[in-house]
């Protein structure tokens, strides 16, 4: 503020100034100046002060701003803007009297429009000032600029979205866009103020930028800028933030107590992901949740006896002792004490003693004594005789029809007397019973009802001609007595681990197979080819099917690098190349093919799901199952047990098949060791007959084999070549691991129209052929003769059994054919298909796909991951595996094709895309009225169409390469 006393600046305001506002405060001097010097003496020498100055002002829009000013004592005021005096008329003013002071204040006021502030063009801003003069001089206020308020729309720079660890920190960017005057900013959680007044966790800057010290679970959610000013106020983008936490494992569990009260079992301890739990897409736990280790519990050992001592000399008593130890075995580990009495007292004079304790000679009268040693002597002769005479029949009769491959029995036959039967007439719609005759008994056990087919090459035999195989072979008294193989397998010793010393039964079978000295009962020889399928495949993928194995290899779309091309295949190992030829580690057994794929140099880029029927009764109590492979010094190593979690392979048990995720290619075999007598394997029973060369011979052939199609193919490829007929539809029995032989007898021959050997019914193989076969078939061959050629029907019924255990019956009804020619038992529809390439190898559509893996590899904050996908297609094991790949989803929709791929809807995915659809609308009730939401486009093209997706698929026929 500037003060003039009646000096230059006077004069020069004076010419300044117009005319008009000179003779004006000349006037107002005058006429005023008397009553100014009467009222307010104290005013003389004052110079006008400013009680209100003009402010900076902005102009809205096209409103214009009022500029004021107040100045006592003042004879007038005016306006001055951008150095040019305003003129009179364009002022308004007044004056009034301030009431505690007694001065006369002056207020002036004048309107800029917003055409005067664009139409002004200097170096500075619009500007105004106020002149305030008295009659002692003049006095300036300070400079007001006016400006034209604005916001633009577009921030300079939005917040983005992050995904942060618990207790990270966050920083949230913003600039807001560019203003007159500068946007005030302020920041919005889920549309609500955010306030770092009320959290010391947070800090605005005044940079704008918003930081969370440490993130807390309750931070997640979606942050906004909201810059504002004078004229408007905007919002920038919306930025998610998710705060994950990342799974950690609790404490391992205490170790549970041994599985088996006796011998070898298993302990485990387990932990789970839940310290904490991943949430919000956080990684799952790395590392096994399950241990397991073997444990050996000391069996009771009961007490056994001695030998008794020598009897002692005959006392005076007339009696003699003798004693026994329980020392053979000492009872122990909770062993039962033998039973009975350790000490043994008699009379050593047949009970003639004297009351004076004298010894007598007396005897009986002569006569008794001859009587009875004849009735004697006479009944051990006639006994050795009848022995001798059945012994040297029996030889003679082996050595006569020693020319039999086969010894066979009936139990009529030792029942004496005729069985009346009925024959009925050939059953209708089964290709595999050519010449049954009645319905099969479904309530025993399975039936086998998959057609069979081969490839082109069918008629090359996967086996070499069945062996004439010399039978051991025990008849029922023979049995009672438990001679000969069955009293091998079948005694009883006391075992320190489980089951039953099978380690050493396993072990002389395996070398006895290797030396080629089992004959009872044996395998037959498979011949040295193998199986090998192979198809080209691309970026798009495919499938890769050995027909009638349950063997198949899925190669996902994306596996292979676009415009690359590999040629794959497949090989189900056989004969030398097998795993037999290595040695299986104690109890080992193999429960499906050895299967092989590649190239070697094959790298994909996510993993291939390869499928591998099995014949275990999979529980995890009573089986330890591991995935092996071959390495490359020809050994085989563990990769996984599957019941253990890893990262590096996925293995999922079903029923009857294995399904696999593979990183690598290589040779893989499914490995089962028996935990506890519980454990089962499944055999597949399967009867053949066909006619002799003599025409009057029938030989009955029943197969035990692996319950795998490939194990059951090999059957059928060896009764194609000798001419077979399938008699009975095949059916399962479960075969139990408790050391326990499997017996197969005929029963119920028509002895008026079939003749049998006597004493021959019943064929036996002992435990360890049947458990350690190894997919290779096992068979025996009953051989009967019929007495007239008019005899046409044949029925009879095979008994298969394990001892203590499962029981299968074959029921033969069939019509004898005289002629040669073999009548084929299986379909050849479809036998040549082996590989499908592109879109349709897969029952998912590639966009359905690719929208369903863009929904749930991303991490949501309300849940709605690949977890959730996992969880409700049942594959929610093992996470780990999946938490690595690069797409979870993908993988996992690749295991549920390989899983499905004998249904022909999507019903399962169809139902667990439903219910998280259900879900995620609980959980967020505004989100339904979202019509862009990508899920509700999901399920608009992947649910409520289902049914039209299915038909698509099923009326679009596979295009097939063999």
């Amino acid at each position: 503020m500037q003060h003039n006393v009646h000096g230059p600046s006077d004069v020069l305001l004076k010419r300044a100034l117009p005319q008009t506002c000179v003779d004006k405060a000349r006037v107002a001097s005058g006429a005023t100046g008397d009553a100014q010097h009467d009222t307010i003496p104290s005013v003389q020498g004052t110079l006008p002060h400013f009680i209100q100055e003009p402010e900076d002002a902005y102009i809205v829009k096209s409103n214009p701003i009022k500029l004021r000013c107040r100045a006592a004592p003042a004879l007038q005021i005016f306006f001055k803007c951008n150095g040019e005096w305003v003129h009179q008329n364009e002022h308004s003013s007044q004056e009034y009297k301030d009431l505690t002071t007694g001065l006369k204040v002056r207020e002036v006021m004048i309107n800029v429009s917003r055409q005067q502030v664009e139409d002004f063009h200097g170096p500075e801003d619009y500007w105004c000032l106020c002149v305030a003069w008295s009659h002692l001089g003049t006095s300036k206020s300070r400079k007001a600029t006016v400006r034209i308020a604005y916001l633009r729309k577009n921030f300079e720079q939005d917040p983005q979205g992050k995904e942060v660890p618990i207790n990270g920190m966050i920083v949230l960017h913003c600039r807001p866009p560019e203003g007159v005057p500068v946007a005030e900013v302020e920041w919005l959680k889920n549309e609500e103020l955010l306030s770092s007044l009320n959290d010391d966790n947070i800090d605005t800057r005044a940079d704008h930028n918003l930081i969370i010290n440490e993130a807390r679970l309750s931070d997640s959610g979606n942050y906004t800028c909201l810059a504002s000013n004078i004229v408007a106020r905007r919002r920038s983008a919306t930025a998610t933030v998710i705060v994950f936490v990342n799974g950690g494992w609790s404490l391992w569990t205490e170790w549970s107590a041994c599985n088996v009260p006796c011998g070898r079992g298993v302990q485990k301890r387990s932990r789970t992901c839940t310290n904490p739990a991943p949430l919000n897409g956080g990684a799952f736990c790395e590392g096994m949740s399950v241990q397991k280790i073997t444990c050996n519990t000391l069996c009771p050992i009961d007490g056994g006896w001695d030998e008794w001592s020598e009897w002692t000399v005959c006392s005076s008593q007339c009696e003699r002792q003798r004693s026994r130890e329980c020392n053979s075995p000492v009872p122990r580990h909770r062993g039962k004490m033998c039973e009975g009495n350790s000490e043994a007292t008699e009379n050593c004079t047949d009970g003639l003693c004297t009351q004076n304790r004298k010894l007598l000679h007396d005897v009986k009268p002569q006569s008794m004594d001859s009587s009875n040693d004849v009735a004697l002597y006479s009944g051990l002769a006639a006994g050795i005789i009848a022995v001798a005479i059945l012994v040297v029949a029996v030889m003679l009769y082996r050595k006569n029809h020693s020319e039999y491959g086969v010894d066979v029995i009936d139990s009529s036959a030792l029942a004496g007397g005729f069985q009346s039967f009925n024959f009925k007439t050939t059953r209708q719609g089964n290709p595999l019973l050519l010449n049954s005759s009645m319905q099969p008994d479904l309530t025993v056990g399975r039936t086998y009802s998959t057609p069979l087919c081969f490839q082109d090459n069918a008629d090359k035999e996967l086996f070499d001609p069945l062996p004439d195989i010399k039978v051991k072979v025990q008849s029922s008294f023979m049995v009672s007595l438990g001679v000969a193989e069955r009293a091998e397998f079948h005694a009883k010793a006391p075992a320190e681990t489980f089951p039953r010393d099978l380690s050493r039964e396993y072990s002389s079978t395996v070398d006895r197979r290797k030396k080629g000295l089992l004959t009872l009962n044996g395998p037959l020889s498979t011949c040295k080819e193998q199986q090998r399928i192979t198809g080209i495949f691309g970026h798009s993928g495919g499938r890769l099917v050995v027909p009638n194995t349950g063997v198949s290899l899925l190669v996902p779309h994306g596996a292979v690098t676009e415009n690359v091309s590999w040629e794959m295949y497949m090989v189900i190992n056989q004969g030398e190349a097998s795993y037999l030829s290595n040695t299986l580690n104690r109890c080992e057994i193999l429960l499906g093919p050895e299967v092989t794929y590649g190239p070697p140099d094959l790298d994909p880029f996510c993993p291939v799901a390869m499928t591998i029927a099995h014949c275990a009764e999979v529980d995890a109590e009573n089986w330890n199952i591991q995935l092996k492979r071959k390495t490359q010094d020809s050994k085989w190593e563990e990769v996984m047990s599957v019941e253990e979690e890893s990262t590096s392979c996925y293995c999922l048990m079903d029923s009857t098949s294995c399904h696999l995720l593979l990183d690598q290619p290589g040779s893989y075999a499914l490995v089962g060791e028996p935990l506890t007598q519980a454990a089962v394997k499944r055999l597949k029973l399967a009867v053949f007959g066909s006619m002799e060369a003599d025409y009057m011979s029938y030989s009955l052939r029943v197969y035990c084999v692996d319950d795998t199609p490939h194990a059951f193919q090999g059957v059928v490829a060896a009764e194609k070549s000798r001419g077979g007929q399938l008699l009975e539809e095949p059916k399962m029995l479960p075969f139990q691991a408790n050391t326990f032989s499997l017996q197969v007898s005929i029963q119920d021959v028509p002895q008026f129209l079939w003749s049998i050997k006597p004493f021959t019914t019943c064929q036996e193989f002992s435990f360890p052929q049947v458990w350690c076969s190894n997919q290779q078939p096992l068979h025996c061959a009953f051989s009967l003769e019929r007495y007239s050629p008019a005899t046409a029907q044949l029925s009879c019924k095979i008994s298969v059994r394990q001892v203590k255990g499962h029981e299968q019956i074959l029921q033969v009804y069939t019509a004898v054919a005289e002629t040669k020619e073999s009548v084929p038992f299986f379909m050849q529809t479809d036998c040549t298909v082996t590989s499908q390439t592109g879109p349709k190898a897969f029952k998912i559509p590639l966009s359905i796909r690719q929208r369903i893996c863009a929904t749930f590899d991303t991490a949501n904050a309300k849940g709605k991951d690949w977890q959730l996908l996992a969880q409700k297609l049942h594959l929610d094991r093992n996470l780990g595996y999946f938490a690595k790949q690069q797409s979870p989803s993908a993988v996992i929709l690749s295991l549920w094709e390989a899983r499905h791929q004998d249904t022909a809807d999507l019903d399962s995915l169809a139902s667990a895309l439903e219910e998280i659809g259900k879900i995620h609308s609980k959980s967020s009730p505004k989100d339904q009225d979202e019509p862009e939401s990508e899920f509700n486009h999901i399920q608009a093209d992947s649910l409520c169409g289902t049914g039209t997706l299915t038909n698509t698929i099923e009326d679009s026929a596979p295009e097939y390469t063999g």
